[in-house]
């Protein structure tokens, strides 16, 4: 098949290389618009187009598939089917009916649990023993369309959302060839979502990644891989603003207050509403991360100091 391929952020570049070898031909891919990045704030294409300039693909960057210039110019490129991944923004009909094939999209949940952008944060955040990738076919309502495809990943107990999404990005990779292919040689049928079990994961804010000291040992330590990476889990200390990496459980540990902060020589430990949770690396305001001991003997943490 004719393929042009759509997505933006580095976790879709697993998948943008299976197609290029997958034998199928790609014709082109779509993303978003360069974006400011870095200190500097200079326009930098994203992943995406930065992989497939290398592959040496064409690159639309349209500011949005609606736009009557970029529907022309991918009709042109006559492509039987358009895979996706993480591609940030809505298709209109418009779009959606000009590969032959659709748009077949890879989320990273089994769906119909946890439609939308942060499939994979929720599926953490909400104690999830599994979670997994489907591919399935887009129509203008969010991740309902009829799937093709699902793989199934089991959560770890110390995984953030970005291993995980490590993980499912690889093994999604594979599981889209095999819908393409199917789709191509007519092996393939989509079916319809249940009704049950539909679930959202809609994005996740700065102020969501903010930790809840007040809840059970478990509820942090899920906040916290669940916002790991992006957006950052984090705290204050005397009205500062302080990130968190990942926590442990210290279910033998001492009786401590919410919030409360014991410092010790090798560990710093905080209470919760259960039991304490140990610090592994902390990064302060404008300094850089390090480890929890190294940066509570820095500060210099007063008796009785505590994260609200």
């Amino acid at each position: 098949m004719r393929l042009v391929f759509a997505g933006t952020p580095e976790v879709a570049v697993p998948a943008l290389d299976a197609v290029a070898a997958s034998g199928h031909e790609l014709v082109g891919v779509v993303t978003r618009p360069d974006a400011p990045a870095g200190r500097g704030r200079r326009l930098t294409p994203s992943p995406v187009a930065q992989r497939a300039e290398q592959l040496g693909v064409p690159v639309l960057k349209p500011a949005h598939p609606r736009d009557p210039e970029f529907q022309e110019a991918l009709r042109a490129l006559e492509p039987d089917c358009c895979p996706v991944v993480a591609y940030g923004a809505l298709l209109p009909r418009s779009a959606l009916d000009i590969p032959r094939h659709g748009w077949v999209n890879l989320h990273f949940s089994v769906l119909p649990a946890w439609r939308g952008a942060a499939p994979v944060q929720h599926a953490i955040w909400g104690g999830d023993e599994y979670t997994g990738a489907t591919t399935f076919r887009i129509v203008e309502a969010l991740d309902a369309g009829p799937t093709f495809g699902v793989m199934t990943e089991r959560i770890r107990p110390t995984d953030t959302a970005g291993d995980l999404l490590g993980r499912l990005a690889e093994g999604g990779a594979s599981l889209l060839v095999a819908t393409l292919d199917g789709i191509a040689d007519g092996s393939l049928e989509a079916r319809e979502q249940p009704a049950e079990g539909v679930s959202l994961a809609p994005k996740i804010t700065v102020e969501d990644a903010r930790v809840d000291w007040t809840e059970p040992a478990v509820g942090v330590d899920r906040r916290i891989r669940a916002c790991t990476p992006g957006p950052g889990a984090w705290t204050t200390l005397d009205g500062e603003r302080v990130k968190l990496g990942r926590v442990e459980i210290a279910a033998e540990g001492p009786q401590l207050a919410p919030g409360a902060i014991e410092a010790g020589k090798s560990e710093v430990l905080v209470g919760t509403a259960t039991a304490p949770v140990r610090l592994t690396e902390v990064k302060a305001f404008g300094k850089r991360q390090m480890g929890a001991a190294d940066w509570a003997r820095g500060v210099r943490l007063p008796a009785g100091a505590s994260f609200r």
